[in-house]
């Protein structure tokens, strides 16, 4: 960063430092920042370099000054943190230097895997309730628990499993007691809290982590469904159950009351990170009663719903663009164009059908997923045949133009 050299008489000049990273290829990106692998010139040592855009950031300043102190304050206090290595800033951008983590996300992780079980689960989700017990304890609110946030520190079996992106963190002040009232996260991983906007504190966190520790046993997410509205109301009076029955028969009655504590309503009354530590779930040794192996119905679940999600969104873009409408994609989040979609803090009402304008037979109907029930093979096979004859149709009568 650059720094004045006083020198009385004339206008003050700014002191241009060297800068001592050498940055190379792009590992991820954001709205406003790009991650890029990074070496530092004199040591040869490899990092990660948050590099944020001041011009796209404007008005976000604030979120970044936030990520740096929340970063300060925990790096290097507990084995489940990213580290902050180093932050400085240039003309034109912003830099967080962070360790490397090199082993990849957790769920990409997992599907590498030859073999998956329960016990496996319990450790993951113990390393994760370890570090967010000691956020926790620190005044600090993570706010964005999801499985594309937790990375592994090497590609070793036993490696670390890290806690990452701070961008939606929150000192907490415990000195003067105060709530959060801002919405934010990732729609699938929100408490209802975040929704009804009474504020909210560290208990959310706990929410996410029961999210995570479903999907971890299934593949899929318990409010999984067809809109974010439908997801919404799904999370704001806990709708989910441990169904179906194939992919939760060999699931211990322990791992589903740990969900079942993690994810209640009521903040005041849902477990928190220390009483998590000691649920029997967590605390005891699962690795005797490995039992079945997860890993088929997890990647099976995970891959079929995700390809599900491509085909929707696929759907919904030719729907959007037959009807002259234009094309509307959010990110990688399906919109339901009808009734309602959440966008934001708000839920805007979108245009209805009139008997003026009655639903195009040959647009695509997607069954729901309701009750979080997930799917069978059977009902798996049947949406990407629908999907896959809609899309057909539709891209022949376009003449595979879609402009």
């Amino acid at each position: 960063m650059a720094a004045p050299t006083p020198n009385k008489g004339q206008p003050q000049r700014p002191q241009i430092q060297p800068c001592r990273y050498k940055t190379g290829k792009t590992l991820g990106a954001g709205s406003y920042s790009v991650v890029k692998e990074c070496v530092h010139i004199d040591t040869g040592r490899y990092f990660a370099a948050k590099v944020i855009n001041k011009r796209l950031m404007a008005g976000r300043e604030h979120m970044v000054r936030n990520e740096i102190a929340v970063l300060k304050r925990v790096s290097m206090g507990h084995q489940n943190i990213l580290t902050l290595v180093d932050y400085f800033e240039t003309m034109n951008n912003l830099y967080l230097v962070v360790e490397l983590a090199l082993g990849g996300e957790l769920f990409d992780r997992i599907c590498r895997k030859g073999s998956y079980y329960e016990a496996d689960a319990a450790d993951l989700v113990r390393a994760i309730l370890s570090a967010v017990a000691y956020l926790h304890d620190h005044g600090i609110v993570h706010r964005d628990l999801k499985p594309e946030n937790l990375l592994f520190r090497t590609p070793e079996d036993n490696a670390d499993l890290l806690i990452a992106d701070f961008g939606l963190s929150r000192i907490m002040d415990e000195e003067q007691f105060h709530v959060l009232t801002t919405t934010c996260g990732t729609p699938g991983y929100m408490a209802p809290e975040i929704f009804k906007k009474t504020g909210h504190g560290k208990p959310v966190d706990i929410w996410a982590i029961g999210v995570i520790t479903y999907f971890l046993l299934c593949g899929y997410t318990p409010f999984d469904r067809d809109s974010n509205l439908e997801e919404m109301q799904a999370i704001l009076v806990a709708d989910y159950s441990f169904t179906p029955i194939e992919h939760w028969r060999s699931i211990s009655q322990n791992a589903r009351d740990f969900i079942n504590r993690c994810l209640t309503i009521d903040p005041k009354a849902r477990i928190t990170a220390h009483e998590a530590l000691q649920h029997p779930w967590i605390s005891s040794d699962l690795s005797a009663k490995q039992g079945e192996d997860l890993l088929p119905t997890v990647k099976k679940n995970f891959n079929a719903r995700r390809t599900l999600h491509k085909a929707i969104d696929t759907v919904r873009a030719i729907n959007k663009l037959r009807e002259g409408g234009g094309l509307m994609m959010d990110g990688a989040t399906s919109i339901e164009p009808r009734p309602e979609r959440v966008h934001g803090n708000d839920v805007h009402e979108e245009e209805r059908h009139t008997p003026q304008q009655p639903y195009d037979d040959n647009m695509m109907k997607i069954d729901s997923r309701g009750n979080a029930r997930g799917q069978t093979e059977e009902q798996i096979r049947e949406q990407e045949r629908k999907v896959k004859e809609v899309v057909t149709g539709l891209w022949a009568k376009t003449g595979g133009n879609l402009q």
